[in-house]
């Protein structure tokens, strides 16, 4: 019997916050195999957030085991990575093992640091070097408080004898047997230690922050030769080959950008996880926000490192695994539209979901989540509506400061992620905003993101336009309200947010 011959593809390692997902995906961009592992979260205290970066590596290689038995005989021609930003691993460079927990990106147990870094004056340093806020969301301040908190690892970082990782550098190092050290400009540019005009770690930012350039991974761009796979073992008793190419490499949000295709200046696209994360490319200049966004770096039309601006709302999905977990009022995330959409309105009630505090365009670490408008009339329906709702309004916060950033009204939002799947919050989406929202019909851009960028590298696409082919509409959701409508639940909004932020916040 002629034995089936093996299919190439592009094996996508998508690290989340909350899972590890593995895709295949063929030349047609097309998913032939898929894995998902979740992956929990630590909250030691409030407003602590870490992981185990082991059981992040395992949960990994569980993903990719489930991915490859999912899929007919195939040939991994390359693999790309992308992964949850800003979230700080530090491990021991001769044993391979973490030193401590991960401190995720949502952590705010670095803010006093912040508080004594913009008292010193480095706000302005900050922002026109990384394109960055000060903040705890960015892992600078997380190795800094690692290096105070857990003995010796100071003395040892200054000795050569601790690497520094998002978690890109992370999966590299394993995937490689510890043979690659390396990161990418998009995830660089989310440490707030990397110049994103001179596309090098920032010898002033390291010398405030008392940081050794040793610990850093070196830097490249995100699709090209990252190294290559050692042989190993996957849970089931499969193996990964070694000499596989690691070729593509991009935070989750940038991989996002990649994914929707969104190569070109003006392209903008919002990405529903956890948190929700707006991009828009702005292609090779360099702007500094004036309306309280992020300058961070992207990949353009040839996979280049491009400029994009980028709004960070730190709870979107958040609001509803917490309405689902902590509160009990819904079973699965996935009854959230029919019950929002069980109520004719939001009853007058606005969550604000400043669980961790407020991202973009506020940048308050230290404002708390509130409900507002309560009366005896709100049931659990008008709080699941206006946890949906909320996400909106956020997004909306986000592209009312990109346009006056980019002083250009946006034409369309191309939108993905677990969320994208909820057709009431695209339609409440393009009525707050007034423009149509796009939907893919694959809504896991992230990892397809992450996919092409490797296939790129290694010649499984030959052009960024050969992958923009592949972009295909689900649905296309249009404005539905009218203007007054609009403004009036937006101001509600407004005036939500300003119970819970300091005055020069909420403005």
């Amino acid at each position: 019997m002629t034995p089936t011959p093996s299919k190439p593809v592009i094996l996508a390692i998508d690290q989340g916050t909350t899972g590890t997902t593995a895709l295949l995906v063929d030349r047609t961009g097309s998913i032939v195999g898929r894995g998902y592992r979740e992956v929990p979260c630590v909250y030691p205290h409030p407003g602590w957030v870490e992981q185990d970066a082991e059981e992040v590596w395992q949960h990994s290689l569980e993903a990719i085991a489930e991915a490859l038995r999912s899929s007919p005989p195939t040939m991994l021609a390359g693999i790309g990575i992308t992964n949850q930003r800003e979230t700080t691993v530090l491990w021991d460079r001769h044993t391979g093992k973490p030193v401590a927990p991960s401190i995720v990106w949502q952590c705010r147990r670095t803010a006093p640091l912040c508080e004594q870094l913009q008292a010193r004056g480095l706000t302005d340093d900050v922002r026109q070097r990384t394109g960055l806020v000060v903040d705890p969301y960015f892992s600078a301040t997380k190795i800094r408080w690692l290096f105070d908190n857990v003995a010796g690892v100071a003395e040892r970082a200054q000795r050569g004898e601790i690497c520094f990782g998002t978690v890109d550098s992370w999966l590299l190092w394993k995937l490689s047997g510890g043979a690659v050290h390396r990161t990418d400009y998009t995830n660089a540019s989310r440490t707030m230690l990397f110049n994103i005009d001179d596309r090098r770690w920032d010898n002033v930012l390291l010398r405030a922050l008392e940081i050794p350039a040793s610990i850093l991974p070196e830097v490249g761009a995100s699709s090209g030769n990252f190294g290559f796979s050692a042989p190993l073992s996957l849970p089931g008793g499969d193996k990964l080959a070694s000499g596989i190419p690691l070729a593509g490499v991009a935070g989750d949000q940038q991989a996002a950008l990649f994914g929707q295709a969104c190569f070109m200046p003006g392209t903008i696209k919002c990405t529903y996880g956890t948190g929700a994360f707006l991009l828009q490319n702005i292609g090779h200049r360099s702007v500094r926000s004036r309306a309280g966004l992020l300058t961070t770096l992207a990949c353009g039309p040839n996979a280049e490192a491009v400029y994009a601006l980028e709004g960070s709302v730190f709870i979107a999905g958040a609001a509803i695994q917490w309405l689902r977990d902590q509160l009990g009022l819904i079973h699965t995330a996935s009854e959230s539209e029919a019950l929002a959409r069980s109520v004719p309105d939001n009853g007058g009630v606005y969550l604000v979901p400043a669980f961790v505090g407020l991202g973009a365009p506020y940048w308050d670490p230290s404002a708390r989540g509130a409900i507002l408008g309560l009366t005896r009339g709100t049931d659990r329906r008008h709080l699941v509506r206006a946890a949906l709702e909320a996400i909106a309004y956020q997004t909306r916060d986000v592209i009312d400061a990109m346009t006056n950033d980019a002083g250009e009204p946006v034409q369309e939002l191309r939108v993905d992620g677990g969320a994208a799947a909820n057709d009431f919050l695209n339609q409440f989406q393009a009525d707050i905003l007034g423009v149509p929202v796009l939907r893919p019909a694959t809504v896991e851009t992230t990892a397809l993101g992450a996919a092409y960028l490797a296939g790129l590298a290694v010649g499984f696409w030959r052009t960024t336009d050969e992958i923009a082919r592949h972009w295909r509409l689900d649905r296309r959701f249009e404005p539905a309200s009218d203007v007054e409508q609009r403004d009036a639940l937006y101001r509600g909004w407004r005036q939500a947010v300003a119970k819970v932020t300091s005055p020069q916040r909420s403005g």
